[in-house]
């Protein structure tokens, strides 16, 4: 067992840092020059095509006379615009996850029947091995949950007696138990946590008649009490959530990681280690502390002008992180608008109103006016920039009582559907690994016997 593991950030650590951040930073301007796409999308937030999906599209521009113009964005599920989706079982006065999972999944609508018998498949899946939340979730928990769902998804292949077989049947298979597990092993996850730090344990097992979002609730709280309102806009923020073009971080991700040949545990526990960057799916925890900061300096919720002169701070730097970013404004493709946001936010007013949080929800509607116009008049834009789906859904989440350690494992609970129908498209479609190309920009150099080094 190895003894005294140096935690601490030691002298020499900040001086070897110092040496390679000096040595790795790269000129901006030669990716033009090299007409490198950073982060494989180019300055007006086109992506570079690097496969074809059945799955999903986002839709954020439109062709007039041979030009690309933006549009308010659109985002389609297998064809289907969600907004129309999520209207259908909406205006029905049913819970969609299952539904779109479904569609998602197989590529097509489930009729009622098949609805049926999917919703028992999923139900009767919601179940973890022995013991394996004494002995694995309650074992060294995390802050992050994050961590805590790799651990448990990695461990999962240990009870696997298929864990290697990456035949598609196999693959469904799995896929469809973890869609199944995800929320028992996020809220469990919570609950080890939140017992390591001196709070009381309960565990409620999920009910198989419940919908996802109803099971998530009620395994959430101690008293398994919930309104149908909550449970309709956490269904609603789990579809929104559960994929999105593909292009995305953590969907290429799986792709990528897929197309190595690897198995299932080990692909998810790599797309949860993307999501969890707050460029990502982390990006809603950002949103509500910043808000959290922003009600400690404005003590007016309704004065735009203390609200406008605090996102000026943010933006120089000087207010909340000091990262210069005004978190939930902005996406790398959306231009105009943001469909998810869309959809979402008239149902987030509706919960707000419910909730007493009307000046809470003003508050946001003022940031989501002024900030585009200050981003506009303070950076060199090359596409516009809009509210997205993270602006408003750690709001939801707060108002739902959910704790702020779970926000980005709920979205990992709807992407887990997203991802899966990826892995599976990649296993079918795909026969090549994916290796992407760089351009080595440092110069040639002769060996230096070490006699003739100088020291750094």
């Amino acid at each position: 067992m190895v003894e005294n593991i140096i935690f601490e950030i030691t002298p020499q650590i900040n001086k070897l840092s110092q040496i390679c951040m000096e040595r790795d930073k790269i000129d901006p301007d030669l990716y033009i020059s090299y007409d490198v796409k950073r982060g494989l999308r180019d300055l007006n937030g086109k992506g570079v095509l690097a496969g074809l999906t059945n799955i999903s599209e986002v839709y954020a521009k439109r062709k007039e006379n041979g030009q690309e113009i933006p549009c308010p964005g659109e985002l389609y599920y297998r064809g289907y615009n969600v907004k129309e989706l999520t209207k259908g079982f909406l205006d029905e006065d049913r819970f969609g996850f299952e539904e779109v999972a479904y569609l998602l999944l197989f590529g097509e609508l489930p009729g009622k029947q098949d609805l049926a018998e999917f919703f028992e498949e999923l139900g009767e899946r919601r179940q973890l091995p022995q013991n394996f939340f004494r002995d694995v979730i309650m074992k060294a928990p995390a802050e992050n949950l994050m961590i805590s769902l790799s651990k448990s998804i990695l461990t999962l292949y240990s009870y696997d007696d298929a864990a290697e077989d990456i035949s598609f049947q196999n693959v469904m298979r799995q896929c469809l138990n973890l869609i199944s597990q995800f929320p028992m092993l996020a809220v469990y996850s919570y609950n080890a946590y939140s017992h390591s730090v001196g709070n009381s344990l309960f565990i409620h097992p999920p009910k198989p008649e419940l919908s996802t979002a109803e099971n998530i609730l009620t395994m959430l709280r101690p008293n398994q009490s919930y309104q149908k309102v909550e449970a309709k806009v956490l269904d609603l923020a789990l579809i929104l959530h559960m994929e999105h073009g593909g292009g995305n971080n953590s969907s290429f991700t799986t792709r990528v990681v897929t197309s190595s040949g690897t198995d299932t545990y080990s692909v998810m526990a790599a797309a949860l280690g993307s999501l969890k960057g707050p460029r990502h799916g982390g990006a809603n925890i950002k949103v509500m502390q910043m808000f959290e900061d922003m009600k400690k300096e404005v003590t007016d919720w309704n004065n735009e002008g203390q609200i406008a002169d605090y996102l000026r701070g943010i933006l120089n730097k000087e207010k909340f992180d000091h990262a210069g970013l005004i978190y939930g404004i902005g996406h790398a493709v959306y231009s105009i608008s943001d469909p998810r946001a869309e959809v979402f936010k008239k149902f987030v007013g509706e919960l707000a109103h419910a909730k007493g949080k009307d000046e809470e929800f003003g508050l946001y509607q003022i940031v989501e006016r002024l900030a585009p116009e200050l981003i506009a008049g303070q950076r060199k834009m090359y596409k516009g920039v809009n509210t997205n789906v993270d602006f408003y859904s750690g709001f939801v989440y707060h108002m739902l009582g959910l704790p702020v350690e779970l926000y980005t494992p709920m979205f990992a609970v709807a992407r887990i559907v997203g991802w899966s129908a990826h892995r599976l498209e990649e296993i079918v479609s795909a026969e090549k690994i994916i290796r992407p190309a760089y351009v080595n920009v440092h110069g040639r150099r002769p060996y230096v016997p070490m006699s003739e080094r100088p020291e750094i």
